[in-house]
């Protein structure tokens, strides 16, 4: 069936279909989110595990073994990584990349089930997570007052502030970083304990069953039948004291004869600072598939809100990884426009008919705004692949309607009717346009099914080129004739060629002429294309400039939060030296209490590490961000006794050397002789 034929006979029936696709688009265009990348799920569980004094060598036999042994036995392992530091392991589950990313999770969460009783009673449970690209947060917020002190608004941010957060859509944690967290203290009296043979494990086991508040089953009250719950908390201190201990002989002492108790706070694990004063922080991250920037928006009404009924407390956006997202998205969408025009434009220089031109042009909304529908039915958003796709084939979109309108224009200028020319010439190349369309297919699809972990990125883009591609195909085939018949003007013989087809056609029958020439041209051509390759860089995602970087601290075991935190504070002061820099959040250690701070996923907090945020100025104020970083590096080696990484992202850590063996002391020595070698490395 020649369908060009027959949307020319019968153009209603074309025009409401591209009028339902543009409405759709339109419509999917508007409820589709911003991302920097799609959202995709590695078949890679964490697992960290939390047991408070204990030194690494013991976390390794009571915990991180058992662990291991039990998880080996899991079915399409590719390898299990430990990181062991006091009083917590973190163990990292890779499966292979074909591995159902949910079932990996279940799997490994059976296991953990199965070997708890083996685990020591007093450590907390393991948490299994599985490993997302948005499980990073999108915002931090500094939060301080002169009217409160740390406990008060670290209150403030785990009651107030995660209330009203978790609240907006599209949220899926809200955690807080730095501060301190409540606690009630027994500091026992060991002479008057010893004295009437009292031991510190009685008074633990007198906590341990006070503080009870579980399920009794369910009852008959009445005409009904009611749940029932055994509680057996204390309320207060003054409870707690008051709390008597058996002694022999049928006696009893109060708890507060024997220690004091009082309510304070726990020891700080983790320091944040904005600028260099103290702060408490509190970091959101979206849900899977939501929108980082309509999260984002909705936040920051969230928390002005929040600053208007509390207006003690100064909340200030302290670091987001947002801004780069959406200065992406509007920098692709500018050249995505500039495209189209410059499309557009070459179009019209070479047919010169401002009529041809026009139904050409209409190829390209025509194209893209119906392929929003399919992505917004596969579920993509708008990201950098999805946006890299559209941008490629802004051109190719019109391929086909220019194709097709210059040989309508062909016919007409043998003096035939607009409705004929527009018949005869589509019919004469229908073919053609769709072997051509159908090619361009074969190219961009089969990137949607690659292995590995491009592939899982990469999906969003074969498909949104493919669905893109497809519909310019039905543009040209059902649109492009039917508007060229009835809005181009017919233009009477014209048996002369232009005189740039003139050129074209003496260029064309030279090289027809001279084959052997031509062809060697062409080879020569080729192998100096070839010969290139190895002179470009490669690499998974290319380096961007997203005006914003991050220092990593490392001290060695041992060390002190108070330790870390100076070297933190001299490298901040070496920051801030620089005219690049506008702004530095610093998070030293991690929030206690199970939140993530900037060391998510280790369980524990780790005192002797640091996490410098650095944001910089504008990109036209400045160097490349990889000379700032390069930079950084050279002022950071200044600073004694600590390991220094710099840069986020695709501008971190390029290579990573593992060295595995069974005597600590050998790979101690192995670790600072490779480390030497590289140091002598150029960049």
């Amino acid at each position: 069936m020649n369908f060009s034929a027959w949307s020319i006979r019968n153009p209603v029936p074309a025009l409401l279909l591209f009028g339902l696709l543009t409405f759709l688009g339109i419509s999917s265009f508007r409820s589709l989110g911003i991302q920097n990348f799609p959202d995709i799920e590695l078949p890679t569980i964490t697992i960290a595990a939390a047991y408070e004094g204990v030194a690494p060598a013991q976390m390794e036999t009571e915990v991180a073994r058992k662990i291991e042994d039990q998880v080996a036995s899991l079915g399409g392992i590719e390898h299990i990584t430990t990181t062991l530091t006091d009083g917590s392991a973190s163990i990292k589950v890779a499966f292979s990349i074909d591995k159902n990313a949910e079932v990996a999770l279940n799997e490994v969460r059976n296991a953990i089930d199965s070997v708890r009783a083996d685990l020591p009673a007093a450590m907390r449970d393991p948490v299994v997570a599985k490993v997302t690209t948005s499980g990073s947060a999108i915002l931090t917020y500094a939060v301080r007052s002169e009217r409160m002190d740390d406990e008060a608004l670290s209150w403030f941010v785990d009651n107030d502030v995660a209330k009203a957060m978790l609240a907006v859509k599209g949220v899926g944690k809200v955690a807080r970083v730095g501060g301190v967290d409540r606690e009630v203290q027994v500091d026992l009296d060991t002479a008057r304990m010893a004295a009437l043979g009292v031991t510190a494990g009685d008074v633990s086991n007198l906590l341990r069953q006070v503080q009870q508040d579980a399920s009794g089953g369910r009852g008959d009250i009445g005409s009904g039948i009611q749940s029932i719950r055994t509680l057996a908390a204390v309320g207060t201190v003054a409870d707690i004291a008051a709390l008597e201990i058996p002694l022999a002989g049928g006696r009893s002492v109060r708890l507060g004869d024997l220690a004091r108790v009082r309510d304070g706070v726990s020891e700080r694990s983790s320091i944040t600072l904005l600028d260099g004063q103290p702060v408490v922080s509190f970091e959101v991250t979206r849900i899977r598939g939501a929108s980082e920037v309509a999260v984002a928006n909705a936040v920051r009404k969230a928390v002005a809100l929040l600053q208007a009924k509390h207006p003690q407390v100064q909340i200030e956006e302290a670091f987001n990884t947002v801004a780069p997202v959406q200065d992406n998205f509007d920098g692709s969408m500018e050249l995505l426009y500039e495209g189209a025009f410059l499309a557009i434009l070459v179009v019209w220089w070479f047919l010169r008919d401002w009529r041809a031109t026009l139904v050409s042009a209409a190829a390209l909304p025509l194209s893209i705004i119906p392929t929003f529908a399919a992505m917004y039915y596969f579920d993509f958003s708008l990201n950098t692949l999805t946006l890299l796709a559209l941008a490629l084939v802004v051109g190719i979109l019109v391929d086909d309607a220019i194709v097709e309108i210059e040989n309508i224009v062909r016919h007409l200028r043998m003096g035939k009717t607009p409705i004929e020319a527009a018949t005869e010439a589509a019919d004469e190349i229908g073919l053609a346009v769709i072997a051509t369309t159908f090619t361009l297919v074969a190219v961009f699809l089969p990137t949607a099914f690659m292995g590995g972990v491009p592939g899982k990125f990469f999906k969003q883009f074969g498909i949104t080129a493919a669905v893109s591609v497809l519909a310019s195909l039905l543009v040209a085939r059902l649109l492009t004739p039917m508007m060229a018949a009835y809005f181009l003007k017919a233009h009477g013989a014209q048996p002369a060629d232009s005189r740039l087809m003139t050129r074209f056609l003496a260029a064309a029958s030279w090289c027809l002429t001279h084959r052997k020439t031509t062809a060697l041209a062409a080879i020569l051509f080729f192998v100096g294309s070839l010969s290139l390759l190895p002179l470009l860089p490669t690499g998974f995602v290319p380096a961007a400039d997203r005006a914003q970087t991050r220092v990593n601290i490392e001290l060695q075991p041992g060390s002190t939060l108070n330790e870390t935190l100076a070297i933190a504070a001299q490298a901040r002061r070496l920051l801030e030296e620089m005219p690049e820099v506008t702004r530095v959040f610093s998070a030293i250690g991690r929030s206690s209490g199970g939140n993530d701070g900037p060391f998510a996923g280790s369980g524990s907090s780790d005192v002797r590490k640091a996490t410098l945020n650095v944001s910089l100025v504008s990109r036209h104020d400045r160097a490349r961000q990889s000379v700032v970083e390069a930079e950084i590096r050279r002022r950071m080696a200044a600073l004694p006794g600590a390991r220094i990484s710099v840069g986020a992202g695709q501008t971190g850590e390029k290579l990573k050397l593992v060295l595995a063996g069974e005597d600590a002391e050998a790979l101690r020595l192995a670790s600072q002789a490779v480390t030497s070698e590289l140091r002598t490395l150029k960049g």
